[in-house]
């Protein structure tokens, strides 16, 4: 199936600002790279704060879809953190940062339209993360020595900065790596082999 011009666009622009990021191209690299005129382009999307609030609206939607289903498909909050760690790859192949951290990293050039977008986007992964980690308590998996929140924080910050570190390498491992072992440490039953 054939994208029509408005979504090939949107596509065409996340991967822009998943590599070099929003205020490092103009609509004449999105026209060059799209195939299309520029005029094309501004009639889609007159401005591009336009196209920028759509495109991550739309991520936003897909992402809590995917989140939910996260949910659905596993009952144990590890088995979902897993998953959950893991679109932190999606798009790595192709030298793409996550989405919400390629917006945060230029937060000052950003309109502040988006700034209150990117706020909410990061607010849904920390409350998602909270949810997953306190089911994990109440059901014994992990720990919450330090507080779901802050384990919530945790998490997030370690996969956002391994796929900053992992992207600057070029490698794959620095993005899960150190979230595994943050992972192991919240383990209950990994405190359980460790005593005596």
């Amino acid at each position: 199936m054939t994208l029509g011009t408005r979504d090939a666009l949107l596509q065409r622009a996340e991967y822009l600002i998943r590599t070099r990021g929003y205020s490092a191209f103009s609509y004449a690299d999105l026209a060059e790279s799209s195939g299309i005129r520029k005029a094309s382009v501004h009639h889609h999307f007159p401005k591009k704060e336009d196209l920028a609030a759509l495109l991550v609206s739309r991520y936003i939607a897909n992402f809590t879809s995917t989140l939910a289903a996260i949910k659905r498909a596993d009952t144990q909050a590890q088995a979902r953190l897993i998953a959950y760690a893991q679109l932190f790859l999606d798009g790595f192949e192709n030298g793409m940062l996550p989405l919400c951290g390629a917006l945060s990293a230029e937060r000052s050039a950003l309109p502040e339209s988006l700034r209150a977008t990117v706020c909410a986007f990061f607010d849904l992964h920390l409350n998602w993360l909270a949810d997953v980690v306190r089911e994990g308590v109440a059901a014994g998996e992990l720990t919450d020595a330090i507080g779901i929140d802050r384990v919530a924080l945790l998490l997030l910050s370690t996969l956002e900065g391994g796929s900053f570190v992992g992207w600057a390498l070029q490698k794959t491992d620095p993005v899960l790596s150190a979230f595994h072992d943050v992972l192991a440490t919240l383990s209950t039953s990994r405190q359980e082999l460790a005593r005596p």
